[in-house]
């Protein structure tokens, strides 16, 4: 009787599933997800929403970079994330240039992680707009990276900035019935401009993009980041081959908060469906 040949091992079936990671500071990023989701349905995911600390658009600079450097580390090493984007604007302007610069490099050199900025910069520039209005929070508005980011880009494109501090929370915990007269506040100074486009600065605001068009009366072109990230993706993983080959794809899609609370599991059944679990992110 011959010997037996032992069969080959897949080692690649031996590897950890390798996941995108999608962190914002509370729900906003969901709406991105879900968006990436219904154009790249193939990968497997994690959404990490900060709801412990949200928002972030008041806090020092070195509150927002310890919450989400921490963030990223809970799913780079939890959750084996290879790619992690940033929903959180507040976050992007704060950390994203130290988290890729220094922290990937001195403790993740293989691993990545994207902004939603430049990617909806570069969107409205494709777009030809050149008189852009800005809705976000404070601390986004005032550090004018949006400002600068569009200068690197063309030199024919201005950026009008309106902090909008209100609507975070109103989104949140539901506070639909004062939101109308808020956002014709807020929007009245940037529509005088004479816009030709607003960016929604906040992954939050994605949920009243319709009711921004409707008080606009359709003028002014929305740009809203859920429909500017999936394709943006998209082109960088058919330009990143080796990023993209390292990818899992079954499809799973995983929902972890910092505080699971009713207001966030609401929102989350809003959002995905009945069939959709978060779980509570536990790291320091």
């Amino acid at each position: 009787m011959g010997r037996i040949k032992p069969k080959k091992v897949n080692v690649m079936s031996n590897n950890k599933r390798k996941k995108i990671g999608i962190f914002d500071s509370g729900l906003g990023g969901l709406y991105v997800a879900r968006a990436i989701r219904i154009i790249l349905p193939e990968y497997n995911y994690v959404y990490l929403g900060d709801t412990l600390n949200v928002p972030y658009g008041g806090r020092s600079y070195e509150a927002i970079y310890n919450l989400s450097e921490a963030a990223i580390r809970f799913l780079f090493d939890q959750h084996d994330c290879e790619l992690v984007i940033i929903a959180c604007n507040t976050a992007s302007v704060t950390a994203l240039r130290k988290l890729q610069k220094e922290f990937l490099v001195n403790n993740y050199p293989d691993k990545r992680i994207l902004g939603v900025i430049v990617p909806t910069l570069e969107s409205a520039t494709e777009l030809g707009a050149t008189q852009i209005g800005l809705i976000a929070t404070e601390y986004t508005v005032r550090s004018k990276i949006y400002d600068e980011e569009i200068a690197k880009i063309t030199p024919c494109a201005e950026i009008f900035g309106q902090p909008t501090p209100l609507l975070v929370p109103l989104i949140e915990h539901q506070g639909d019935k004062y939101m109308n007269q808020i956002l014709k506040d807020y929007l009245k100074p940037l529509i005088e401009k004479g816009l030709d486009s607003l960016i929604l600065g906040c992954t939050h605001y994605i949920a009243i993009k319709d009711r921004v068009r409707e008080l606009t009366n359709h003028r002014v072109r929305v740009l809203s980041q859920d429909e500017i990230i999936p394709p943006k993706l998209k082109d960088y993983l058919c330009r990143h081959p080796e990023m993209e080959e390292r990818l899992s794809k079954e499809g799973t899609f995983s929902i972890y908060a910092t505080d699971v609370n009713t207001s966030f599991l609401k929102n989350v059944e809003k959002l995905m469906g009945a069939g959709f679990e978060a779980k509570k992110a536990e790291y320091a």
